[in-house]
């Protein structure tokens, strides 16, 4: 237990806060309609705030849990909105050390939230991004690729909040640092099929399509592992659009020609993970997709 916490627990002033928050979380108990969770977020809030001089929260692994429980997709849209005005509450309350700390209770209800959110929920979420989660900088870093995965759903085109998310995406991975973005950004894309297609379309969007690709390395991340891993199975995606922008990344980034042990290659390529790559892009064929023969020939052949 932290000392600090230890501490608080010996003070009056305290225990009787820790009280009034833990009165406000029973009223979660006998809630069975959603204007009753929005009732008892609004008792919450105010339980809250009765004391601001803590900046420590009592109860803050249940208050954790409620708020999860209350963006369950499930809901409507009035009761998520609810819940993000209490998420901003506690944040205010507790800045950014507290965060920083408990940045695993709180995440784990935002995180997948924007996903599934209603459009006028979207907004606000990613307000609460801005203002609590970016000022964290490198503290974000264990918890960078679900934040990341939570992120790429705006990334989706059409969307209002498309390019609020692109900016935000932007700076985040200047704040954490490029190549440390782009890891976990690889790593999304390997272990969660529905951000595959706004992962591999940000990639797209920000390579430079005319500088070498061995000058934009940081956009591989740190583990060519895991890349070549999540090539393979981006081009092996039951989406069609997921393979033609996988196949935009290999065109650029795996030169054919100069994949192998050459100064030129983006990440060292053994030839067993080249069989692979290619593997994977061959079946690509089989969708009788011209977008993708064509990037595909372009690959093997040469763009000329």
């Amino acid at each position: 237990m932290d000392p600090e916490e230890l501490e608080l627990q010996n003070d009056y002033r305290y225990r009787s806060y820790a009280a009034v928050i833990e009165k406000a979380l029973r009223s979660f108990e006998s809630s069975s309609e959603w204007a009753d969770l929005i009732s008892s977020l609004g008792k919450l809030n105010k339980a809250l705030q009765s004391n601001l001089r803590y900046s420590l929260l009592p109860k803050r692994l249940i208050i954790g849990k409620r708020l999860a429980q209350c963006l369950h997709p499930a809901l409507p849209s009035g009761v998520h909105l609810k819940a993000l005005e209490t998420y901003e509450v506690i944040f205010k309350i507790i800045g950014t050390k507290w965060l920083a700390k408990d940045l695993f209770i709180y995440s784990s209800g935002l995180f997948p939230l924007l996903g599934h959110a209603a459009m006028a929920v979207k907004p606000v979420l990613l307000t609460l991004y801005e203002r609590y989660y970016l000022p964290l900088q490198r503290a974000l870093l264990p918890s960078l690729q679900a934040f990341i995965t939570g992120l790429l759903p705006g990334m989706e085109e059409g969307l209002e909040i498309y390019d609020r998310t692109d900016t935000l995406l932007l700076r985040l991975s200047l704040l954490v640092g490029q190549q440390v973005f782009y890891g976990a950004l690889w790593g999304s894309v390997l272990v969660t099929p529905l951000v595959r297609l706004p992962a591999t379309l940000f990639v797209v969007t920000h390579f430079d399509h005319m500088a070498p690709p061995c000058k934009q390395r940081q956009m591989l991340g740190y583990d060519h592992r895991l890349v070549v891993k999540s090539v393979c199975l981006a081009l092996q995606d039951s989406n069609a659009l997921v393979q033609r922008n996988m196949l935009e990344i290999v065109l650029h980034f795996f030169p054919f020609a100069n994949c192998l042990d050459s100064e030129e290659a983006t990440i060292p390529m053994s030839s067993e993970d080249m069989v692979t790559v290619v593997s994977a892009a061959a079946l690509t064929l089989l969708r009788r997709d011209m977008s993708l023969n064509r990037r595909l020939y372009a690959w093997l052949l040469g763009k000329d």
